[in-house]
């Protein structure tokens, strides 16, 4: 079934066959599930230049519609971009199964065995701004974890979105696993009867700008999984090698700046204050970033703008990089704690006591010791691939790949047993051995 005629179908009856063909995905095995991963990548290998075509138009009507700079580079995929993210499908296919896993595994008492094995979430209902990488990402990882997946991309993604799902969903044609497990919406009145969807879906995972998180988890009373904000921090310690600081401050910066993994402030420890900011303010010219510093930045870099209270706590997304002078570490982590938003936070030292004190104080998805915020990501992880970032303080956290779309079952195995036996005056004992 094509995804135009999908279009005509009730939302909720398309969430119902969803339902139904991840249970019996759920059973498959491995390899069932990997031939499928396999023939996804194929599928979406044949239709390429389909792909990018499709994705040539949704750019250039974004670009008639004024979208913005961050978002349009989200949306691009190139063949670059589009062979790295089969490959990163190919990946997840030699990941191992989540599903099926035994986590305990215990006598209860003779012959009344107890056994914790993981299962599938159920259906998954993903929604996304730009991105259109993002179908292909959650499909694969949502197969291999035996879950079903309803897709919304954004309105300015829609032709690669129909173009990258239908490839998808050849794909599945050619295995044991019914197409139906991955659906695409096209509409924003979908998306919100997608979050009314609570007895059909199990997770809901939005990826997008803070405005949209936030609707989205004000919306629904569906489970969320997701990031409202990507505010990350590179402290400079006093005790940094200065060359290396502004190496990791360039690429965590200017690597790939809409990134949610992307820094947006740099705190510097006033000791080195001086020496570092005009060793990185150049390099920072050349790649085209705007600074904005406080008054001890000025300082030492009079041209650059004023940062105002707002620009704490702002994700840019773009070239831009507001710069802060700390008296110490502890002014730091009391920045970030007051500004983050608990993604990814990082620090330059070549003092390890101090880099250890960093990152068990600092409250955060992530916390790196001299490298690149940039390395927060799934694929980098070697997740394959990631359906997300999540900055909740519950599991899962940080880049979620397969492991954060699995739940678990308890399994009770008995030949006749009642609770009676193990209660009252001559209650019979338990013997709780782990087998």
């Amino acid at each position: 079934m094509s995804t135009v005629e999908l279009a005509s179908i009730p939302l909720v009856e398309i969430a119902r066959k969803t339902r139904d063909a991840s249970r019996k995905l759920g059973v498959l095995s491995t390899e069932a599930k990997n031939q499928a991963i396999a023939a996804i990548a194929e599928a979406l290998e044949s239709a390429a230049s389909e792909i990018v075509a499709a994705n040539q138009q949704d750019c250039q009507a974004a670009e008639k519609m004024g979208i913005s700079k961050p978002l349009y580079n989200r949306l691009k995929m190139d063949e670059t971009k589009l062979k790295a993210t089969i490959a990163g499908v190919r990946d997840v296919g030699k990941l191992p199964d989540p599903v099926g896993q035994v986590q305990i595994h215990r006598e209860l008492d003779e012959g009344l065995i107890l056994k914790r094995v993981t299962c599938p979430l159920g259906v998954l209902g993903v929604i996304f701004e730009a991105r259109p990488e993002a179908a292909i990402q959650i499909s694969s990882l949502a197969i291999k974890s035996g879950n079903g997946v309803i897709l919304k991309g954004g309105k300015e993604a829609i032709a690669s979105c129909m173009a990258i799902v239908k490839a998808i969903r050849a794909g599945l044609a050619k295995t044991k696993i019914d197409p139906d497990v991955v659906q695409l919406l096209t509409t924003r009145e979908e998306t919100i009867e997608l979050l009314k969807l609570d007895e059909y879906v199990d997770l809901i995972i939005p990826r997008g700008s803070n405005s949209f998180v936030r609707f989205v988890q004000e919306n629904t009373r569906i489970p969320v999984l997701g990031h409202a904000d990507g505010v990350c921090h590179l402290y400079v310690d006093e005790a940094a090698d200065l060359e290396k600081a502004v190496a990791i401050a360039i690429d965590a910066k200017t690597q790939y700046p809409a990134a949610c993994n992307a820094i947006e402030t740099l705190l510097v420890h006033r000791a080195i204050a001086p020496q570092f900011l005009t060793a990185m303010a150049p390099k920072m010219a050349e790649k085209g970033v705007e600074l904005r510093g406080d008054e001890a930045t000025r300082e030492a870099l009079p041209e650059v703008k004023v940062a105002t209270e707002s620009d704490w706590s702002t994700e840019y997304s773009d070239l831009i990089l507001s710069v802060k002078v700390v008296n110490d570490m502890d002014a730091a982590i009391a920045h970030i704690t007051t500004y983050g938003s608990k993604h990814t936070e990082a620090i330059v030292t070549e003092n390890n006591h101090t880099a250890e004190i960093f990152l068990a104080q600092v409250d955060a998805a992530g916390v790196f010791h001299n490298c690149s915020t940039r390395f927060a990501d799934g694929f980098r992880y070697g997740f394959g691939a990631e359906v997300g970032i999540s900055t909740q303080q519950m599991p899962p956290r940080g880049p979620v790949g397969l492991e954060g779309l699995i739940t678990y079952k308890y399994k009770v195995v008995g030949s006749g047993q009642i609770a009676a036996t193990y209660s009252g005056v001559n209650a019979k004992s338990f013997t709780h051995r782990d087998l």
